[in-house]
């Protein structure tokens, strides 16, 4: 069987692309997601700026009714990881990690991006044992207790003031003198009573001990140093993309990327190979919101329907 159209990605693009492609009459569609589908949001502790959702609702609670709506119009989820996407002629090769294939007319690549390492001693020998990137997954274990967070955008702001909700202080450590946030977020956190806010400084190391991290050392922009004993780092620095599907085995690429491993697409998601295109965060210029990627996958979507019937017809 030859797919109509394969989506590489479970998150709002990818769902959103698995929703339009089906309705809009595109028929044997698989979507390749490992885990279970929603993304990066599900871990998202509070969201305000969906369009519609009012009051307050977490990442998971948004999601949550996704995968069904898309499933009610015949979108198919193989809980399958894909290890890279190939071209040979018309038809796409979805290679399969267990080691299986699948043609597909047309690909739309939505593997989104992954939170990045912030670079400093001990971070990755503790990263598990205090060192997280995700709030709503680890900060229930240091409620009652100080943390500190490192980062100065939208997702470090808003996760500084999830965990002011379970920690009796969270410090919050920027490199820069003023954060690139939301100016109602940043308020939000200046107004907070338990947050201490560290400008102008990084992490140089984290230390610890077998049970785990003991505390954390950040140096200023003139030098100084400063311990901060606290048992939690939570780090929120920015995204690597997920561009490892379109690899090729030669090291080269399926289709043309900027410098920062972001896939270059024009207005209608389509990258510079025929049938493949990219929607989310992994595509260049991303604003990395909700509303965005779905956004994208919509007009991915569509763009995939007009590929496959002037292709097939």
């Amino acid at each position: 069987m030859i797919l109509d159209c394969a989506i590489i990605g479970g998150g709002p693009a990818g769902l959103t692309a698995g929703l339009y492609t089906t309705r809009g009459g595109l028929e044997n569609v698989v979507m390749f997601e490992k885990g279970m589908p929603g993304g990066q949001i599900t871990n998202s502790s509070e969201i305000e700026n969906y369009p519609g959702v009012t009051g307050e609702i977490t990442g998971m609670d948004l999601m949550m009714p996704w995968p069904d709506q898309c499933k009610k119009f015949g979108l198919v989820h193989e809980m399958v990881a894909v290890e890279r996407v190939s071209k040979d002629g018309e038809l796409f090769t979805i290679h399969k990690e267990n080691g299986d294939t699948v043609n597909a007319h047309s690909v739309i690549i939505a593997t989104g991006s992954s939170p990045k390492r912030a670079g400093f001693k001990g971070e990755e020998e503790f990263f598990g044992r205090g060192v997280s990137t995700c709030a709503t997954c680890d900060g229930f274990f240091y409620k009652g207790k100080e943390v500190v967070v490192i980062g100065g955008g939208d997702t470090a702001l808003e996760e500084a003031l999830y965990l002011a909700k379970l920690c009796t202080k969270v410090y919050l450590v920027h490199r820069r003198d003023k954060f690139r946030s939301a100016p109602n977020t940043i308020k939000r956190v200046e107004d907070a009573q338990n947050i201490e806010i560290i400008l102008n400084s990084a992490p140089e190391e984290v230390y610890g001990d077998a049970m785990g991290v003991n505390g954390i050392i950040i140096k200023d922009n003139n030098n100084n140093t400063r311990d901060i004993q606290v048992p939690g780092v939570f780090i929120f620095v920015g995204y690597n993309v997920n561009n490892n599907t379109l690899k090729q085995p030669d090291g080269s690429y399926l289709c043309d990327l900027n410098e920062a491993g972001e896939v270059i697409v024009d207005l209608n998601m389509k990258t510079s190979t025929d049938g493949l295109f990219a929607a989310g965060d992994m595509r260049i210029n991303a604003p990395k919101q909700v509303v965005c990627a779905a956004g994208d996958g919509a007009v991915a979507a569509l763009q995939a329907i007009s590929y496959v019937d002037e292709k097939l017809n």
